[in-house]
């Protein structure tokens, strides 16, 4: 037997176009607001001026008077005048005649007695000049209800929109319910519906064979209990922005095929004490229901912070109260066997210690910005859909985006395209990509900015000093090209394309200062006075000394002493971690640093200064010139003891 409904469909379903009506709280508000509407302006439609009884009694003397009807119970009496008299008293409404009666209300104490008042006034009069008197009491009925009902609907109308605005932002499971607001924000994605897998997570090497372990745990737990071991109960995903933490923790519950709750750290502080805690409550409830499963919180940070440092707040902050519960729930009495914790964060140091213990976070996956193979995969990714050239080399773009994250890659891609459907392109390009990481490194190129010549040329000069003192040292970055066309906030710059490093000496720091400072040099030289132009490159040049100093213990005369705080615990304290003469002796190693820079960097501009000038001459004529152009006017970059004796090296 088929099942059908009321409406004779298959499957429960109304016949297409029609729809059941049901009730919302959206008709009770329009509803209300029409009666209120309905009741202000059906009430008698008149504008009655008021006036005196001796007034009244003049106008019923003077034969004016239609009709008065009076209201016993309000002791007031309501005028109509005969149409033909309106005219007289124009000037009473303002020169315009009314419509609508009662024209004139007027209003007598309790002793008045209407019946024979009007009746002796009738008497008195003509038979053509006499009115028509009405007596009656006025119920209120509807003034009754507007006074009595009206403001409280108003205010329980207000009371259950504003709870279900909260409710919407607290995951409510019914409309106005206001139970609901403890309850857990998480997003339950089952086994069936989450379709990314490993293959989609393009790099991330190390980071992945971390938690592929993490799959096997849930896929095979005897393998490892067997043996007396335990699985671990939760992973943090730390690293930078946009490398691919939260991508990666979909994979894992793909790969696992288990149910995967996702819920942001933000999620759960709330305004309302306790709230916090309660939906940390519900969520792990919910989560050993469907355990073997993977909790997910992104951005733990918000949540995580490390106690004590909560400024301003008390030790019974809420945000502390929430940390407190979350905590238990990971490590405490009951047992989550089953359920796996996995968070991400860019701020692992601020995070609570008891957080991060063995026991919670059993580990800390480090999920770092791609190298050079790992760019080429998740260029690869992203540029599926894309219509490319025929010659398009994606070797050629991992190399020339050093530093850039899984999340720059996917905009320089949207930018490539962007590009070239904006120049009318059937393809995109090389020349495309290479626009559309300047554009994103550099900003949007400004072509209408005013420039004088002088200005130009300074500029111009500058630059050059950038990348010839960069290619005359061999462990500065190498150059990749030099614009003096402005983009965003800068008039010019020299794109590089830094080695990728684990580990830098302290000759190949000199030699990347001195690249720093060769702009302002060159300025120096040629114009005989510095221009406000360098104030970047002199900002990260005094960091990197005082980094060299301070850090990495790279002087003499300071030691090798380091005053660098991992923990970030220092940024709480008045003090220096160290003495005022060594404040002085820092400053004046700084200082002198810096000068040595600096002369080294004026003698290798003055050596050079034919080319350097020839350099500038064609920057001013192209506004863009590459590598190869360098090349031809120094040859190939130069040796170690081609700038600088080795004798020289050996006492820096």
């Amino acid at each position: 037997m088929d099942n059908k409904n009321i409406n004779g469909m298959p499957g429960g379903k109304s016949p297409r176009g029609r729809r059941p009506f049901a009730f919302s709280m959206s008709w009770f508000y329009i509803i209300l607001i029409f009666g209120i509407i309905w009741m202000f302006f059906n009430h008698g439609g008149a504008n009655p001026q008021k006036i005196e009884w001796d007034d009244v009694k003049a106008q019923i003397e003077a034969g004016d008077v239609k009709e008065i009807v009076f209201v016993r119970n309000d002791f007031e009496g309501r005028v109509t005048i005969k149409p033909d008299r309106l005219e007289k008293y124009a000037g009473l409404f303002g020169g315009a005649v009314p419509k609508k009666s009662p024209h004139f209300i007027f209003l007598v104490s309790g002793s008045f007695n209407p019946e024979e008042t009007f009746g002796a006034l009738n008497e008195s009069l003509p038979e053509d000049s006499r009115f028509k008197v009405i007596i009656e009491n006025d119920n209120k009925v509807w003034s009754s209800v507007l006074e009595w009902l009206l403001f409280p609907m108003l205010l329980i109308a207000m009371w259950i929109f504003m709870f279900r605005g909260m409710n919407r932002g607290a995951g409510g499971t019914g409309p106005g319910n206001i139970f609901n607001v403890g309850k857990s924000t998480g997003k339950l994605a089952e086994k069936e519906n989450i379709k990314v897998t490993f293959k989609d997570v393009a790099g991330l090497y190390g980071a992945k064979d971390e938690v592929m372990e993490i799959v096997d745990f849930l896929k095979n737990p005897k393998k490892y209990t067997a043996l007396g071991g335990k699985i671990p109960k939760g992973a943090l995903l730390v690293g930078p922005p946009g490398t691919g933490k939260t991508l990666l923790a979909k994979a894992v519950a793909g790969e696992a095929n288990v149910p995967f709750f996702s819920i942001s750290g933000s999620d759960f502080v709330e305004m309302f004490v306790g709230v916090g805690a309660s939906r940390v409550r519900d969520l792990f409830r919910q989560a050993k229901e469907k355990a073997p499963c993977i909790v997910f919180i992104d951005e733990i940070d918000a949540v995580g912070r490390a106690r004590g440092k909560n400024v301003g707040f008390s030790s019974n902050d809420e945000r502390e109260n929430t940390l407190n519960q979350l905590l238990t729930e990971m490590d405490g009495f009951d047992s989550n066997s089953g359920v796996i914790i996995l968070a991400a964060t860019n701020r692992a140091d601020i995070l609570d210690k008891a957080l991060l213990r063995a026991g919670r976070f059993d580990r800390q996956i480090h999920v770092d910005l791609p190298d050079l193979n790992e760019r080429m995969e998740i260029f690869k990714v992203h540029i599926k859909g894309l219509k490319l050239s025929p010659d398009f080399d994606v070797e050629f773009l991992a190399k020339h985006t050093p530093g850039f994250s899984g999340a720059d890659i996917a905009n320089v891609c949207n930018e490539a395209a962007l590009t070239a459907a904006r120049h009318n392109k059937a393809e995109i390009d090389r020349q495309d990509f290479l626009d559309a990481v300047d554009r994103i490194i550099g900003g949007l190129e400004r072509k209408n900015t005013i420039i004088t010549p002088s200005e130009k040329r300074s500029i111009a000069f500058h630059e050059a000093g950038h990348a010839t003192v960069s290619w005359l040292l061999p462990y500065a970055n190498p150059l990749f090209k030099v614009t003096i066309v402005p983009r965003g906030q800068s008039l010019g710059a020299a794109w590089y394309l830094p080695e990728e490093r684990k580990l830098v000496t302290r000759e190949q720091m000199m030699d990347e200062m001195c690249s720093l400072i060769g702009g302002r040099v060159a300025e120096e030289i040629v114009n005989g006075q510095p221009s406000t132009g360098a104030l970047n490159d002199l900002e990260r040049l005094t960091k990197q000394a005082y980094a060299m100093v301070t850090y990495y213990g790279m002087s003499d005369k300071v030691g090798t002493l380091s005053f660098y705080d991992s923990t970030g615990s220092r940024g709480y304290e008045l003090s220096k971690p160290y003495s005022e003469k060594t404040a002085e002796l820092i400053d004046s190693e700084v200082k002198a640093l810096i000068a040595k820079i600096h002369d080294r960097t004026m003698k290798i501009l003055t050596d050079n200064r034919e080319g350097f000038e020839k350099l500038a001459s064609l920057l001013l004529e192209k506004e863009v010139i590459f590598s190869d152009d360098l090349e031809k006017i120094f040859g190939p970059r130069a040796n170690t003891d081609a700038v600088m004796p080795q004798e020289d090296r050996k006492h820096e």
